[in-house]
């Protein structure tokens, strides 16, 4: 505490540019790391800090509601003395003066944390990205803005087979609507999956009626009056839609950092600490990359997003603590929930377990747990994520063998 209230004195201005999950994350470490300095966090939406996964899930469906998707209420901000500015765009960051300048304004700031998070990738207007009707799926405008086309018996082509997409996909079938998505790679969740996992939600999908074109691009979007109302694909077809959703991955917002000359290396590049290359700049979630086995890697996770921010929270502070991350995701689709611990990259072996109607996937290097695909099995990705974490393995035919109590794994 003596270093904090050190830092405190020095260092009094704390500002996050990004107002979702690692921007909130970082603003209540602080608060709650005794920092007593002044923080504002911007925010480019109008909304309170939100969680952003259920909007291609539960809110879409309409399960959740608006309120439930926020991180906090306005009581605790204002409870912990956090100034808020939503709504607001910060357009330059000058590092000269340590002010960051707003629409509103201009701030100064003693440490500026960037929460930037990451952008959609759009179609090009060439190919009818820019027709009416043509959404995606990254903040709530886009889910309010998609929600009255849900409707059923109504036609969406929805583009990209990642987790996104197959999320996109699974309410819109709840939905009754017809849905044809297309996969321009050989398989669905090729670029984050092994074949056993792409295999079991191809067919989780395919029960729900979704016609799932792989090894197939879009060629492009046709419309009337500009409206889409129409896709031809590159074997040659021809369909008649309603709507389409882009889920073709995204990209780090690093375009603040660019201009204001901060090193760039798969999104702004931060040391083990999440400084950027202007010491008094930190970086955080979806726009941050960070050292890891000799690359820069750049996880796009709410988990990864939360810890990082709290680690820069606390370097802050002075505790000159090493970001080590601990990759787990998750995914809901229809009645299942895919959890996944570790990272597969690397990976030569897929070990197969079931128990009734659970099933997961292993990973392995050689004799090395890497990762572990879980469906409807939290045992499994407990257990996976607990051992990968802790660096050990697991006996390949003990996994796969279904009397086998997983728990013993962890005796070893």
């Amino acid at each position: 505490m003596k270093n904090s209230q050190r830092v405190n004195k020095l260092m009094s201005k704390v500002v996050v540019v990004g107002a979702g999950q690692a921007g909130a994350a970082a603003v209540a470490k602080l608060r709650n790391s005794g920092f007593d300095g002044q923080i504002t966090m911007i925010g480019a939406e109008e909304a309170l800090p939100y969680q952003r996964p259920p909007l291609s899930k539960k809110y879409m469906l309409g399960e959740i509601e608006l309120e439930r998707l926020f991180l906090r209420p306005q009581s605790f901000y204002d409870d912990h003395n956090i100034t808020l500015q939503l709504g607001s765009h910060v357009t330059k960051i000058d590092r000269d003066a340590r002010t960051v300048i707003t629409d509103a304004g201009s701030l100064s700031y003693d440490n500026l944390i960037l929460a930037t998070g990451s952008w959609p990738r759009r179609l090009p207007p060439a190919i009818g990205g820019d027709l009416r009707g043509v959404y995606v799926m990254r903040d709530l405008s886009d889910a309010d803005a998609m929600a009255a086309e849900f409707q059923k018996d109504r036609h969406v082509l929805i583009i990209g087979g990642g987790y996104i997409g197959l999320e996109a996909a699974a309410v819109a079938a709840q939905k009754g609507l017809r849905v044809t998505l297309v996969e321009m790679a050989d398989r669905i969740l090729q670029r984050v999956a092994a074949p056993q996992t792409s295999d079991y939600f191809r067919e989780l999908h395919q029960k729900h009626d979704v016609a799932i074109k792989e090894g197939v691009g879009l060629d492009r979007l046709t419309g009337t009056d500009g409206q889409v109302s129409g896709a031809r694909l590159t074997d040659g077809t021809e369909l008649d839609i309603d709507f389409a959703i882009v889920g073709v991955g995204i990209a780090p917002a690093t375009e603040l950092a660019e201009a204001a000359g901060l090193e760039i290396d798969n999104g702004i590049k931060t040391n083990t600490f999440g400084q950027t290359s202007d010491p008094y700049i930190w970086a955080a979630g979806d726009c941050a990359s960070f050292p890891h086995d000799g690359a820069m890697m750049r996880l796009e996770s709410v988990p990864n997003a939360i810890d990082q921010a709290e680690v820069v929270a606390q370097n802050i502070l002075g505790a000159q603590m090493a970001y080590t991350p601990k990759p787990w995701f998750w995914s809901d689709q229809y009645d299942i929930k895919l959890q996944i611990a570790g990272l597969n990259a690397g990976y030569d072996t897929v070990v197969t377990r079931k128990d009734g109607e659970a099933t997961s996937f292993w990973y392995f290097n050689g004799d090395a747990l890497l990762a572990v695909d879980a469906m409807n099995d939290p045992k499994s990705f407990m257990i996976g994520k607990r051992l990968i974490e802790a660096g050990k393995t697991a006996d390949k035919s003990n996994v796969a063998d279904p009397n086998f109590i997983l728990k013993d794994l962890l005796k070893a």
